[in-house]
């Protein structure tokens, strides 16, 4: 859930020079009021091809299922899965790969039902404790998350399938963020308090929406990003290093949690 500076800091740079704005100097305000929009519009527009480009995929009854990597990677690690790491030259492929829709052939397969439980067991194991999990950091470039929703009884943890934000909304707050694939940092990252999300109901097959607010919109922000191979880090004002966690992981390190198993390297490193 979070090293590279993002765009916010350029953009930073780039109002602060003296541009004439409306005959004024114009402030880093106005400066990403205007690029918001222009990202928004853009953003908008990619949503609606993705959300086409799922509809088709789930409705139509696809024949395509599971690549045989994929399969390999699901049903060869038992328990908690290993999370991929952005400084293991692989395992950052698959980070900053597009995740791709789940058809309707994978929806309903024993693979899905298989990768879906061991993200839950992985997410909620000690050495992780994360509060959401998207494919990439198993290894599936698949659009699948794991949420805790705070906004709920109990703080449950749901499934979304095909998950993609098709709205950000509200106030922007700058929050601190971690993530299982970027160890052991965490960072302050700009965040739009409230979300609109579609998905594929993981019972019924049939489209959802749902509108989100809060810490949980947070999450949510964060694992669709990892889903569009973006890492918190790229949006970060501020990205440091946490000694807590560096003294948490260690413990775990030493008794061989993070270990990178055979499954997950390729064929040429195994």
């Amino acid at each position: 859930m979070v090293q590279v500076p993002g765009i916010f800091p350029h953009l930073r740079h780039a109002a602060q020079q003296k541009q004439a704005f409306g005959g004024k100097t114009m402030g880093f305000r106005h400066a990403f009021i205007i690029f918001d929009c222009f990202k928004r519009d853009i953003m908008k527009k990619q949503v609606v091809i993705l959300a086409a480009i799922i509809a088709a995929a789930v409705s139509c009854g696809s024949k395509e299922g599971f690549t045989e990597r994929e399969k390999e990677i699901i049903n060869g690690q038992e328990g908690p899965m290993y999370v991929t790491v952005i400084n293991d030259p692989e395992d950052s492929v698959i980070l900053r790969t597009p995740s791709l829709p789940l058809t309707k052939k994978m929806l309903e397969s024993p693979e899905f039902k298989a990768l879906a439980e061991k993200m839950l067991i992985t997410v909620n194991d000690p050495s992780q404790d994360g509060v959401g999990i998207a494919a990439p950091q198993v290894g599936i470039n698949r659009r699948l998350a794991w949420v805790m929703r705070y906004d709920k009884e109990g703080k449950p943890f749901e499934l979304f399938p095909n998950l993609v934000i098709e709205s950000r909304f509200g106030e922007i707050t700058h929050g601190p963020e971690g993530c299982l694939s970027v160890p052991p940092k965490r960072g302050l990252v700009p965040r739009y308090s409230s979300v609109i999300i579609s998905y594929t109901d993981p019972s019924t097959l049939e489209p959802a929406r749902d509108t989100i607010s809060g810490y949980t919109a947070i999450i949510f922000q964060h694992e669709c990003d990892h889903l569009d191979a973006t890492l918190y880090i790229d949006r970060a004002d501020t990205v440091f290093i946490s000694e807590s966690w560096v003294a948490e992981r260690d413990s775990f390190e030493r008794a061989g949690a993070y270990l990178k198993p055979a499954v997950m390297k390729s064929t040429k490193n195994r």
